[in-house]
């Protein structure tokens, strides 16, 4: 608030005029001085932070464990499968989403509500779907024929690769990388071969190539079978490990 007095200059608008002035000037109505005035108010900025930490977090996302419950109730299922034996139901639009080959069949000219799946175990199946579902293996050590992990990869990137979760198949391939062995390397490296697994194929022929499995290797029941099935891959053996030793 200003205070005026009869020696006082009054600024207004950017305007200076002393009281006589003032009072001969169109400002001055009728004894009456209207003054328009703009008001900022600034509130000072009040920190939440002492009330965020007081609030839980929100609980973690258990959308793959309802989805995981969702396949093995088989609630509302609207496709059927039998494989090996067993019957299997699904549903259909969670299958076409993740596999372009569940969605040609499922909803393509010659879409079924009931499929037949043959060469796959019920169990490599129920896997496949489970990774479908939730986008993760099943916890297993053995699967429900006795076969071991092992085995069950093997069988598992072979349904990876023929319903094109590609996902799937470049897991299989990681986990069979980090668990090569002179026992399961010719049933890797031929699976590598005949999937395409460009990634699993090098590092099978890197592991043969630079360590003395040879000998054992060639003693095993998988070698023998790796001369008929994929000869091509014991072409690619000997040349990487002639290479290597040559260096």
């Amino acid at each position: 608030m200003t205070w005026f007095n009869p020696c006082c200059y009054i600024q207004c608008s950017g305007l200076r005029m002393n009281r006589r002035e003032f009072e001969a000037s169109v400002y001055l109505r009728n004894d009456h001085l209207t003054i328009e005035c703009i008001l900022t108010v600034r509130r000072s900025r009040v920190s939440t932070t002492q009330f965020v930490n007081k609030i839980e977090a929100p609980p973690s996302s258990s959308i793959t464990e309802q989805l995981a419950k969702l396949l093995e109730a088989e609630e509302n299922a609207d496709v059927t499968f039998s494989v090996g034996g067993e019957t299997i139901g699904a549903h259909k639009i969670l299958l076409a989403v993740r596999s372009p080959v569940f969605r040609a069949e499922l909803f393509g000219p010659m879409k079924e509500s009931k499929v037949t799946i043959e060469d796959m175990q019920p169990a490599v199946f129920r896997a496949l779907l489970h990774f479908i579902y939730t986008d993760s293996l099943p916890d297993v050590d053995q699967n429900d024929a006795g076969e071991s992990n092992s085995d069950l990869i093997w069988h598992l990137l072979v349904a990876a690769d023929r319903y094109a979760v590609d996902r799937l198949k470049s897991l299989c391939e990681s986990i069979l990388c980090k668990n090569l062995d002179v026992e399961t390397l010719s049933t890797t490296l031929a699976l590598a071969y005949q999937h395409n697994c460009d990634k699993l194929k090098d590092i099978c022929l890197e592991f043969i190539s630079s360590s003395s499995v040879m000998d054992a290797l060639m003693a095993t029941d998988g070698y023998k079978d790796l001369k008929t099935t994929c000869p091509s891959a014991l072409i690619d053996m000997f040349e990487k490990t002639l290479k290597f030793h040559k260096k």
